[in-house]
């Protein structure tokens, strides 16, 4: 049960299920995430930071970056993440953040 309660608190935060979204589609750096979110460094690192330690979400390191990917083994939890980019539309600012996705890598060279 805990597991469950852990999922829709870490969902009641707006940069959380930003970042989830954006980890649905894409690995992604913390310099990327900053740019397509327009957010800084220290607040996503916190928010990944929790969602690594709540086990949502794992990193691997690649040279000097540290990418961050979704670990949703819970199918419902899975879904629920679906339902959420299924609709999309709804969300300006989801949608927003997923139409930068595609130039993420601009984004590395901020980290450099």
């Amino acid at each position: 049960m805990d597991k469950l309660t852990d999922f829709f608190k870490m969902l009641s935060d707006e940069t959380r299920v930003r970042i989830l979204v954006l980890l649905y589609h894409k690995k992604l750096c913390v310099c990327q995430m900053c740019g397509i979110m327009n957010e800084t460094q220290p607040k996503i690192s916190k928010h990944l930071a929790k969602l690594r330690d709540m086990g949502f979400v794992k990193d691997e390191r690649k040279e000097q970056f540290i990418y961050y990917y979704l670990n949703l083994k819970d199918e419902l939890f899975e879904n629920v993440v679906k339902s959420i980019i299924e609709s999309i539309d709804e969300y300006e600012t989801l949608k927003m953040d997923l139409k930068k996705i595609n130039t993420a890598e601009e984004f590395l060279n901020t980290c450099r």
